[in-house]
């Protein structure tokens, strides 16, 4: 992840709401609620699920092969999420 910036934003009261029982439900944090809800509609949640997939849980993957498995996942679902834009 990179680094936070702090923001404001103007946001539907109920929505707010909302996302301050979620918060407290699940035990995060405000801002964790709507990053999580921002990754899934960017589309960001898939790849970072695709990229995991494609890496073995076990020691026989270098650091350097994971990162270059998680970087060719990216690139792949850059390329398919632009042809169903396109």
């Amino acid at each position: 992840m990179g680094e936070r910036k702090k923001t404001t934003v103007y946001i539907d009261e109920d929505l707010l709401r909302a996302a301050k029982i979620e918060a407290a439900r699940t035990g995060r944090r405000e801002y964790e609620v709507f990053e999580i809800a921002l990754r899934r509609h960017l589309g960001l949640a898939e790849a970072v699920e695709r990229i995991w997939a494609g890496i073995p849980r076990d020691d026989s993957v270098t650091d350097d092969e994971a990162a270059q498995i998680a970087a060719e996942e990216l690139e792949a679902f850059r390329n398919e999420s632009t042809h169903r834009a396109g």
